[in-house]
């Protein structure tokens, strides 16, 4: 078969994609608890006569083997929503289907994601003639607390990969395109974990206390400074301060004051000099004002960057083209500053994460990921399937 006859094959599973994508969506389940969610994978992996693999927790790896011999890859797709409550109308519109639990929702798009790779297994199993070597397909819970893909690389390492693909829907690009670069894309993630200790006393005696809140307001100011000032300028990063908290009451000061955020990079060495020095900054000015200092265990580099291998990102390029018969659809787009786990495949295997537009603002589609108007659009479905697809076929 021509590489341009598989795009007949691919559309013909767009209602499929659609049809899964609302069954998922649905019915939400949060990470580490996606069992319905795996139900429904299995259901469909039998439907297609496909081996799997369940994992401790809601994990599942399923083993696709091509009639021919070659390379050995791996697709992934995540599993799981988020404890956002859904609105009913994207920016402009109703939605097709809304989460029927209450309080969690698909508000990030893994369930496009879960429906993309079924959709291109589908289509992969229709064409294990011209298949090389065996496609690896993992489907990892809890990717939004980074809790499921420890034991995803467990299970793993019982097998060869030669490399690896994964996608994600983004509202940050038009509908239609899809950003396959090579390089950094999206923003590895530093936490940020500190207590500061004091002595508790009356508020009209800070005198005979040691007050924490006094360093961690230090620090929240200090912070932005120390990296202006010791940070390459350019290697970009961000700074997010989201909790300072402390005392419960006007006059009490209190014995313990925490601060919590994080910081996303993009070159690892900006991650690990970041992460120095909002160690020795908390340190030095806990010191000043008499105070000590307790790390929490994720005051740590959580997530390194996703950094796309050229080769594969070539590779998929260019198999994408003689099956779709144009480059239109490829479009650059700026970093990406969430964090993801199939960083830390990256880590392991040459390989490559491509962004799928889903922004249609006509429609009412392009409301940030995470909030409570996230929509998809489906439409945008099928180049997704296509580029796993092509990942797979390439040679």
């Amino acid at each position: 078969m021509e590489l341009a006859a598989v795009m007949s094959v691919i559309s013909a599973y767009q209602p499929y994609a659609v049809r899964l994508r609302r069954e998922f969506h649905r019915s939400p389940e949060l990470s580490g608890q996606e069992f319905q969610t795996r139900k429904i994978l299995v259901r469909e992996l039998k439907e297609m006569d496909i081996p799997y693999r369940l994992l401790p927790g809601t994990g599942i790896i399923a083993e696709l083997k091509g009639d021919l011999p070659g390379k050995n890859k791996l697709l992934r797709a995540d599993m799981d929503a988020l404890p956002v409550k859904e609105c009913a109308e994207n920016l402009s519109a109703p939605k097709v289907c809304v989460s029927e639990t209450e309080n969690i929702s698909h508000a990030c798009g893994h369930d496009a994601h879960m429906a993309m790779l079924l959709s291109a297994m589908h289509v992969l199993n229709e064409l294990r003639h011209i298949l090389c070597g065996t496609v690896y397909c993992c489907f990892e819970e809890g990717e939004e607390t980074n809790c499921g893909y420890p034991a995803m690389l467990q299970a793993l390492e019982e097998y060869q990969i030669d490399s690896c693909f994964a996608l994600h829907v983004y509202s940050g690009l038009t509908s239609g395109k899809i950003s396959l670069e090579a390089g950094d894309r999206m923003a590895g993630q530093l936490r940020i974990g500190v207590r500061f200790c004091g002595k508790a006393g009356h508020g009209s005696r800070p005198d005979q206390a040691i007050n924490p809140i006094i360093p961690a307001a230090h620090m929240v100011t200090q912070l932005h400074s120390a990296f202006m000032n010791q940070l390459d300028p350019e290697s970009p990063l961000t700074l997010g301060i989201c909790q300072l908290n402390a005392g419960s009451a006007y006059n009490v000061i209190p014995e313990y004051a925490d601060l919590g955020g994080s910081v996303r990079y993009f070159r690892p060495e900006t991650g690990e000099r970041a992460l120095e020095i909002i160690c020795k900054l908390a340190e030095a000015t806990a010191a000043c004002h008499k105070c000590t200092v307790i790390f929490d265990k994720e005051n740590r580099i959580s997530l390194p960057p996703v950094i796309n291998d050229e080769q594969v990102v070539r590779s998929v390029r260019k198999t994408m083209q003689e099956i779709s018969g144009a480059d239109r659809v490829f479009q650059a787009c700026p970093h990406w500053y969430a964090s993801e786990t199939f960083s830390k495949y990256l880590e392991r295997y040459p390989g490559a994460l491509g962004l799928v537009g889903i922004r249609n603002e006509r429609c009412g589609f392009g409301a940030p990921h995470h909030s409570e108007r996230f929509d998809v659009d489906e439409s945008a479905m099928v180049h997704g399937i296509c580029a796993e697809v092509a990942f797979a076929l390439a040679p």
